[in-house]
C-alpha cells in the first residue's frame, strides 16, 4: 500500500461510542461480557468438534472453519474497543488502520462465502444422499475452505489498497469504533467516487453470488424435503438447515444494511448500532445456535460433561466405599479364601 503525496496524517482518533465515564463503564463491560462468550463459544465448538470423532465430517469442519472465523473479525476489533475503553488517547496508527481494516475484510468475506459453502453442502446431503461422499469429499472440502479464504484475502487486499492510496490531510478523527471503509473516505481529502462504486460493486458481487447459490441451495432442499412423504422425516430434515438459516439471515440482513444502502439515508448512530450487531453480536450467537438447534452437538456436550463428572467421582466414591465397609456388619465377616 501507497500513501498518496498530499498525504499528511499518520495516524487517525477513534471517536468510539461516548465521552461519558459512566457510559464507558456500563459499555466496557457489556463488551468483555459478549467478548468472552465470543471467544469460550467459538473456541467451545471448535475444540468439541476435533475432539469427537463423531463430528470428524464436512458438515462439521466446515462449522469449526465459521467458528474460526468468528473469533478472527471480532478479534481484529472488539480487544482494540476494550482498550479505547480504559485510556484517554484513542489514536490509531496509519499502519494500525490499515491492518485492522485488512484483517476484517479477510474474515467478514470468508464468512460470507463459509455460508454459501455450507448451503450446497446441505444441498447435496438431503438432494444427492447416495452421491455426498463422493462430491464432498475430504478433498473437495479443503479446496472449497482454500477458495473461501482466498476470495477474503483478496478482497481484503483490493479495498485496504484502494482505501489508502487516498489522500488524509485532515481531520483524523474517525466517526466509529474501529476503522472501517465508510468512515475513512468520509476523512479523505480526495475524490472518492471511483472507491465507493467500487465498494458497491464488489461488496455488491460477493453479496449477490453467496446469496444466490444459497437461495438456489434452499429452493431444491425445500423441494426435495416435500416430497419426502412422512412428517417425521420432513422435520429432522428442516431441522438440519434451520441453525444455517438462522445464522444466515443475521448476517446477511446486517451487512446488507450497512454496505449497500445509500449512503444519504445513514447516520452515526445507524451505523455503530448495526456495526456492533456484525462485528461483536453475530459472533457470539453463531456457537448459541448451532449448539441449541443441533441435537448432535447437544448429545455431543452432556457426553463430554457427564465424562468430566466421572472423573472427579472417584475419590467420592472411595469415601462412601471405606464408609460402608466401615458401617455394614455383613462385610465385617472373613472373607474365605480357601486356604483351610
Amino acid at each position: 500500500m501507497t500513501q498518496g503525496n498530499d498525504t499528511t496524517v499518520t495516524e487517525f482518533i477513534l471517536a468510539g461510542f461516548t465521552d461519558h465515564p459512566e457510559r464507558q463503564v456500563v459499555l466496557f463491560l457489556l463488551f468483555l461480557v459478549i467478548y468472552v462468550l465470543t471467544l469460550l463459544g467459538n473456541l467451545g465448538m471448535i475444540g468439541l468438534i476435533w475432539r469427537d470423532s463423531r463430528f470428524h465430517t464436512p458438515m462439521y469442519l466446515l462449522l469449526s472453519n465459521l467458528s474460526l472465523v468468528d473469533l478472527g473479525y471480532s478479534s481484529s476489533i472488539t480487544p482494540r474497543v476494550l482498550v479505547n475503553f480504559s485510556r484517554e488517547s484513542k489514536a490509531i496508527s496509519y499502519a494500525g488502520c490499515a491492518t485492522q481494516l485488512y484483517f476484517f475484510f479477510v474474515f467478514v468475506t470468508s464468512e460470507s462465502f463459509l455460508l454459501a459453502v455450507m448451503a450446497y453442502d446441505r444441498y447435496v446431503a438431503i438432494c444427492n444422499p447416495l452421491l455426498y461422499r463422493l462430491i464432498i469429499s475430504k478433498r473437495s472440502c479443503i479446496w472449497l475452505l482454500a477458495s473461501s479464504y482466498m476470495a477474503g484475502v483478496a478482497n481484503a487486499t483490493m479495498f485496504t489498497s484502494c482505501t489508502f492510496q487516498l489522500s488524509f490531510c485532515g481531520p483524523n478523527v474517525i466517526d466509529h469504533y474501529f476503522c472501517d471503509v465508510l468512515p475513512l473516505m468520509r476523512l479523505s481529502c480526495t475524490d472518492t467516487h471511483t472507491n465507493e462504486m467500487l465498494l458497491s460493486i464488489f461488496a455488491g458481487s460477493i453479496q449477490l453470488t453467496t446469496i444466490l447459490i444459497i437461495l438456489f441451495s434452499y429452493l431444491y432442499i425445500t423441494a426435495a424435503i416435500l416430497r419426502i412423504r412422512s412428517s417425521e422425516g420432513r422435520r429432522k430434515a428442516f431441522s438440519t438447515c434451520s441453525s444455517h438459516l438462522t445464522a444466515v439471515a443475521i448476517f446477511y440482513g446486517t451487512t446488507f444494511f450497512t454496505y449497500l444502502r445509500p449512503s444519504s439515508t445513514s447516520s452515526l448512530e445507524q451505523d455503530q448500532v448495526i456495526s456492533v450487531f456484525y462485528t461483536m453480536v453475530i459472533p457470539m450467537l453463531n456457537p448459541l445456535i448451532y449448539s441449541l438447534r443441533n441435537k448432535e452437538v447437544k448429545d455431543a456436550l452432556g457426553r463430554m460433561l457427564e465424562r468430566r463428572n466421572q472423573t472427579l467421582l472417584p475419590s467420592q466414591n472411595w469415601e462412601r466405599n471405606t464408609e460402608a465397609l466401615t458401617l455394614s456388619p455383613s462385610l465385617q465377616k472373613p472373607i474365605d479364601i480357601g486356604l483351610s
